[in-house]
């Protein structure tokens, strides 16, 4: 049966994990080279990606050729 952790505990065993792996210098980091973002990704999603099944299964198809 899985555990379930709160998200306290998640954060600091990803973070003991990070350090036992780069070590404290390097934990450090990695977890500052992150950045929250910008934007609306759910509606720039709909831009990108096409919600048409029939054209997503021609693209498949015509990438596979």
């Amino acid at each position: 049966m899985t555990q379930v952790r709160t998200i306290s505990e998640i954060r600091k065993r990803g973070f003991d994990a990070l350090v036992d792996a780069l070590g404290p210098v390097d934990a450090a980091r990695y977890i500052r080279s992150y950045e929250e973002g910008h934007g609306d990704y759910t509606r720039d999603r709909k831009k990108w990606l096409s919600n048409d099944f029939d054209s997503v299964v021609s693209e498949i198809i015509a990438d596979r050729k």
